[in-house]
This record gives structure tokens, sequence and C-alpha cells, in this order.
């Protein structure tokens, strides 16, 4: 028997099924990741075809059957299609980045309100250029990062958990962590200060103003590879490579 479910939902991406049909991964709010099929959603007349858009923010409702991976999608109404993203490449590309990492490194049907809301925020701070692009895709990646559970420590040294000093210059440690002055020198280590500043401003959610596009760069590469690191499958975002 198959239960009507109602929720919201960002749209992450939709792939073509049979000559008419499509299949579209949903990020909800009530139900985690879902895939659903649209039939006849590849038709010129569906009713579907432009509510049911990359990145947009949907009310929808489908039939959920727990004996079937993909669920059937009844309704869908539009909540915010995000035209500012969509019309500039510079957004765009961090938008489709943020809905692969949703999709490739979350496990299906299980509940996340809070990255649910988060998402749903950085999109529409994206949409209003709140901040640098780099910045705000920045600020979703160590949300993400904390949100399912490998929260960074900025606090203190990755090998000999010393607490930082107020002047001190801590150096990046293998995408694992921070390490202090003492542990850098044993090890060779040379200083990027920037990078360290540049992560603390975005945990401790401070105001970031980027004359220099290398730092936000480093600092996305920083996250990802601490990604890597503790996240066995994850191989990194194609979509910053896209535009």
């Amino acid at each position: 028997m198959s239960e009507i479910i109602r929720t919201e939902a960002i749209v992450l991406n939709k792939i073509n099924f049979s000559e008419s049909s499509l299949v579209v991964y949903l990020f909800t709010k009530h139900y985690g990741l879902v895939s659903v099929l649209i039939k006849g959603g590849r038709r010129a007349k569906s009713k579907f075809a432009s509510i049911v858009d990359l990145l947009n923010h949907i009310q929808v409702i489908f039939y959920k059957k727990e004996t079937r991976d993909i669920q059937i999608l009844s309704s869908a109404d539009l909540i915010s299609h995000f035209p500012n993203i969509k019309s500039d490449l510079r957004l765009l590309k961090y938008g489709y980045a943020i809905c692969e990492l949703i999709k490739n490194n979350l496990i299906e049907n299980e509940i996340n309100d809070i990255l649910f809301r988060g998402l749903v925020k950085i999109l529409n701070l994206l949409e209003n250029e709140s901040e640098q692009p780099a910045v705000l895709f920045s600020r979703f990646l160590l949300f993400f990062i904390k949100e399912i559970g490998y929260d960074l420590n900025l606090e203190s040294c990755y090998k000999c958990s010393k607490k930082f000093g107020q002047n001190e210059k801590p150096l990046p440690f293998f995408h694992d962590g921070f390490l202090c002055e003492s542990c850098s020198l044993e090890r060779g280590i040379k200083n990027n200060s920037e990078l360290f500043n540049f992560l603390f401003c975005l945990k401790k959610r401070k105001n970031i103003t980027l004359t220099d596009d290398k730092i936000s760069e480093d600092g996305i590469n920083f996250l990802i590879n601490y990604l890597k690191n503790h996240l066995e499958n994850f191989r990194g975002i194609n979509s910053l490579n896209l535009f």
C-alpha cells in the first residue's frame, strides 16, 4: 500500500527514464533524499517540466511505497526557482556544486532538517549575492562537514592537542587539521596563515571580503581534501570544474 507524502524539496538532479519519463532526485525536508518518477516528464506538454527543474525549491506530493526505490510523483508546486543563480555562471557553478555535494554524500531517506534548512538558506544567499559566491560556498561546505559529523577543529593542534595561542600561526596538516608552530617545525611545513584565518572567519561567522580569489580557492580545496580524508567514497565535486 502506498503512503501519500507532502513535503518541501530541492531538486538536485534529474535523468531521462524511458522515452517519455524522468527520474528526479530530491532532497526533502521530511524524508531526506528521495528519487521520484515523473511519468511523461519529458513531453513538451508535461505540467511538471518547468516546475521540477534543477535547483528549484518546490512543494511536492508523491506516493511512497517501501518496496520500491523510486517513488511516483503526483503533484509539484513552485516555491522559488532562483533566476539570478541560473542566469549567472559564477553563481550556477556553486549552485550545482552544492546539489552534487548533497546528492552524492547523504544516505537515502535519512532525515536532516537542519541540513535542509541550510540548503534553502544558502541558495537564497547565492540568489541575493549577500557575499562573494566563493565565500558563500565555503560557508556551506564547512557547515555540511559539521552536520555530517566531521567538524573541523581550529582551536587546538591536530598532533599534540595544545590550544592555539592568540598570536600563533597554525599550519595545515595534510588536510586533517592544523598544527601548532612547534609541531609544524618538526615536519617542515610552510606557513599559511591566510588559509587558517579564512577558515577561522568562516567558522566564527565573521564577515569576509576578499581581494584575492586564491584565498577562497585554497580554502575550498582544503575542505574538499579534508572531506576526502573522512568520507571513503568522496572523490571531489565535479561541478566546480564546469565553468
